[in-house]
């Protein structure tokens, strides 16, 4: 860890404490017996996977995989509420490190059960920073740049012998030296493609592996195919394709063809995908691919920026997991929830590597399709039994006001909303309150799913329902009742 240059701000919550709890109760009951504690709960394969490449013992694989889930939920509760003064958050171990610029951050994120670290710019500012520097160095030397949230800086990975170049162009740009870390590579990331041979899907005479199943079809890697190629095994045509800038592509399948929400572990089984909520730094996470199969290991970075020979890519996920040629376009999940497909990378799963995923959630935006979980996915509004419906539809960021922005009357007593938004997304709910002329939030239901409820006690008075698009875009329905 590198944060000695940061002021940690410890707290012991009750949230915490029962988080800790709850993992020292599972490891405690692992002991007591056999070394096969709950690991029914996972897909097979999963937790023999993590043993293997993270060296852990099964009781050690499923305390962490309960862990990042917990963990998980609180990190996306806490970004959400800091807003602009996030900074981003890692794991390590049982522990939620969450970055902030001030004092009422950190004391929120403490509240929250997290230990929070003050630091001097934020996520967006290392975002913004780290574009421009990317953009400001000569792309042929540049192989990856990303944000390193633990040490509050940016790190550009360059060629052998480009150090000097790029630090110039970066100075040139403006960009101090001390907020970006340079650092050689040996190997330059490349696409993963042309390998024939395993579980697969084919483009003339490459392969590619399949994503995640979607609304008629899956996605997969852009860089894997154009708009209008066939591909066979199974049988479908590229409607999407962005690659460089970005590396996402969807593909339509044909009506002989069933897309179900899983993936396969190489182990004789499937992991079923439950949703999209995206892990944290520091995560665990496996993937899939039909060339090396099911391996697992951590998410280093978000949002990070790479250079193949064709182009550049950016908003990647970074990881330490290992892939080769042929595993391009293969799922990425954390536990049960996918996170991306496989773009590129360096190395190999003899010697390790480093391999970076185009998040899921903007693929399926740009195809206008949606994630199908669990076996085929389904739905009906979880809202039905509410007094008065609602429906739309919204693009990822935008947000409507229901039944409309003049709001509706209520007597005092129990207010009840429910949202049911598109499957992968992240759709938040909001219940305003009008006084005088200014509408406050007085309830709200801000998870990471698609899916949100609230139950709220007040006075009499005018109200209003916020419908907010956090991330992913879609049709969604609603309902709500008043006393």
């Amino acid at each position: 860890m590198r944060r000695t240059s940061f002021k940690a701000i410890s707290v012991a919550t009750a949230a915490m404490t029962l988080l800790a709890g709850s993992i020292t109760a599972a490891t405690a009951s692992a002991a007591a017996g056999p070394d096969k504690p709950a690991v029914s709960s996972y897909a097979p394969g999963m937790v023999a996977a993590m043993e293997r490449d993270l060296g852990l013992t099964t009781s050690q694989a499923v305390a962490r995989l309960k862990t990042d889930a917990a963990l998980s939920d609180t990190q996306h509760a806490i970004a959400k509420s800091l807003d602009k003064g996030y900074a981003g958050a890692w794991v390590e171990g049982t522990e939620l490190f969450v970055a902030v610029t001030d004092k009422a951050g950190a004391a929120e994120v403490s509240a929250a059960g997290a230990t929070a670290v003050t630091v001097d710019k934020s996520l967006s500012q290392l975002n913004r920073l780290a574009t421009k520097a990317y953009r400001a160095a000569p792309e042929a030397k540049i192989a990856a740049a990303y944000v390193d949230v633990e040490s509050n800086a940016v790190v550009m990975e360059v060629a052998k012998g480009a150090k000097a170049a790029v630090a110039t162009a970066v100075r040139q740009a403006g960009i101090p030296a001390s907020s970006v870390s340079l650092v050689e590579v040996a190997e330059m990331p490349r696409t993963f493609i042309n390998v024939i041979g395993g579980n697969a899907y084919y483009i003339g005479g490459s392969r590619c592996s399949v994503g995640f199943s979607a609304t008629g079809g899956f996605v997969t890697a852009g860089h894997c195919g154009d708009v209008g190629n066939a591909t066979t095994s199974p049988s479908g045509t590229f409607r999407t394709s962005s690659f460089p800038g970005n590396d996402y592509a969807y593909v339509n399948v044909g009506t002989d063809d069933t897309p179900v929400g899983s993936v396969n572990n190489y182990s004789g089984g499937t992991v079923g995908v439950a949703g999209s909520t995206a892990a944290a730094v520091g995560a665990t996470v496996c993937r899939s691919g039909s060339t090396t199969g099911w391996h697992c290991g951590t998410i280093q970075a978000l949002n990070a920026s790479v250079t193949y020979a064709e182009g550049t890519v950016s908003g990647l996920i970074r990881t330490n997991v290992c892939a080769e040629p042929g595993d391009s376009g293969g799922s990425l999940l954390a536990g049960t929830q996918a996170q991306g497909m496989t773009s590129g990378g360096s190395g190999n799963c003899s010697s390790g590597g480093t391999t970076y995923f185009q998040p899921v959630g903007e693929a399926l935006s740009a195809a206008g399709v949606s994630l199908i979980t669990g076996g085929g996915g389904g739905g009906g509004s979880a809202c039905s039994s509410q007094e008065t419906a609602f429906s739309g539809s919204l693009s990822s960021g935008a947000s409507t006001y229901k039944p409309s922005s003049s709001g509706f009357s209520s007597s005092a007593g129990t207010i009840t909303g429910c949202l049911d938004g598109p499957s992968g997304t992240d759709f938040d709910l909001y219940l305003q309150k009008l006084s005088g002329s200014t509408w406050s939030n007085v309830a709200q239901g801000i998870t990471s799913a698609p899916d949100e409820s609230i139950s709220y006690s007040g006075t009499s008075g005018t109200y209003r329902w916020r419908v907010l698009a956090y991330s992913g875009s879609g049709s969604y329905t609603g309902g709500y009742s008043t006393p």
